[in-house]
């Protein structure tokens, strides 16, 4: 849930309040879904990983054949500008980019003027006292589409994959979906990547099974290499799932999740119970975010 309380946005060249940000009904962006976003998160009053954020949206804005206005560095500005006006030492940036207003049909061509927002917010996926005892995930009936059709390291603005699946996941009393490709490998969740520990081992698929190659999940990789775990990017089913010793999310609006369950399964140990690698990884996790921000001013 986004909180618009205190929320900037940044739009047309200047920051207006939630309420006075306004697109065309003939942007592209709303029409077809052309365009790219990022999800980012300030902690301690600094972007977490922004250029990284930034490299991943030039690189999809690329691909779908957007000019960036200014390049990386009036992007940049754009979001340390909107932070610093939003005040917060914690909050969620989202930075999207339109190919802007066009014609009605499909023809890109018809679009001139590219659209930058950038909003900066509140944001809460799960109820706290979810994300402390863990959510819990059903096998979405929906399939990520195949990398060669639609590559899931573009972060377009057609997510209707991921939102059809967070609905069925809801409708069945669930708190997320996960969603498996068509060999019957998991990509990851409706807008997380998913991690298996088991046997001291941390687990993720590669971004070859359908998922985002996320930031959150790249620092968790190396947050656990540092604390001394093997770490293996594999190809990762439901059974894997069943068999682990714990299981979480991770992504930039939901951080790093437990999962309680699956499908009504419980996962976990059943005999020790607890999850002390994910509590390991979050506590690093609070102090890996500090050192790698760039800051607001």
């Amino acid at each position: 849930m986004v909180d618009g309380d205190g929320t900037k946005v940044w739009i047309g060249g200047r920051i207006v309040e939630a309420e006075d940000a306004k697109i065309s009904v003939f942007d592209h962006g709303l029409l077809y879904g052309d365009g790219v976003f990022e999800g980012m998160r300030v902690y301690g009053r600094a972007v977490f990983r922004l250029e990284d954020h930034l490299r991943r949206f030039e690189i999809g804005a690329r691909v779908l054949g957007i000019p960036l206005a200014g390049g990386r560095e009036a992007i940049r500005a754009i979001v340390l500008e909107t932070a610093r006006a939003y005040g917060g030492d914690e909050a969620y940036i989202r930075l999207i980019l339109t190919r802007g207003r066009g014609a009605l049909g499909v023809d890109p061509t018809t679009c001139e003027n590219p659209q930058t927002i950038c909003i900066v917010t509140r944001i809460h996926l799960y109820p706290e006292d979810k994300i402390a005892r863990g959510i819990d995930l059903v096998t979405s009936s929906l399939r990520r589409p195949a990398p060669d059709a639609v590559d899931p390291g573009v972060k377009s603005l057609n997510y209707l994959n991921s939102v059809l699946a967070k609905r069925e996941a809801r409708l069945r009393g669930a708190d997320e979906a996960l969603i498996l490709n068509a060999r019957g490998c998991i990509a990851e969740a409706s807008v997380a990547n998913v991690f298996v520990c088991r046997d001291g081992v941390l687990m993720t698929p590669p971004p070859s099974e359908g998922g985002l190659p996320g930031i959150t999940r790249a620092s968790v990789l190396e947050i656990g290499a540092a604390l001394g775990m093997e770490t293996r990017e594999c190809a990762l089913g439901r059974m894997d799932l069943f068999s682990a010793d714990e299981v979480f999310l991770t992504g930039s609006g939901a951080r790093i999740v437990p999962v309680a369950s699956l499908d009504g399964a419980p996962l976990g140990d059943p005999i020790t119970g607890g999850r002390p690698i994910t509590e390991r990884i979050l506590k690093a996790f609070a102090e890996f975010v500090l050192d790698h921000g760039t800051p607001i001013g």
